[in-house]
């Protein structure tokens, strides 16, 4: 995977601008909610849930073959997009230590209510398994 970010753009902050993936296995994953083996939505706040949902599409993707540095594209979805971005530092520091200094193309998009009505956060992807 190749991280793209053109140098007269804005600096990324903890996404990547572009990412262009060499051939291989295209893998979607499905939005991951904080939702623990027994399906209750976990963790009260929006850093909680979003280390859970993160967790959960890791594992997903580590099942069907991807690893974290696999991960080209994602999508947040939030139901309060200012409560994400106060908590921004500490989401970061969830990613670092669950995918490391590697980057997907991302967006987050604000949300009135996700499927799992106390979700917080919800979080889809692409990996690309080489």
């Amino acid at each position: 995977m190749e991280r793209i970010n053109p140098p007269h753009l804005a600096p990324p902050t903890g996404f990547s601008h572009a990412v262009r993936a060499a051939a291989g296995t295209m893998v979607f994953l499905a939005g991951q909610t904080a939702l623990d083996g027994s399906g209750r939505i976990v963790g009260d706040g929006i850093v909680e849930q979003f280390e859970r949902a993160l967790t959960n599409l890791l594992e997903v993707a580590a099942a069907a073959g991807a690893g974290p540095s696999d991960i080209a594209k994602l999508t947040v979805f939030a139901v309060d997009v200012a409560d994400y971005r106060r908590h921004a530092r500490d989401l970061g520091r969830v990613w670092k230590r669950l995918v490391g200094g590697d980057f997907p193309a991302m967006a987050v998009i604000g949300a009135t209510r996700l499927w799992d009505e106390t979700a917080l956060v919800e979080i889809e992807g692409i990996a690309v398994v080489r």
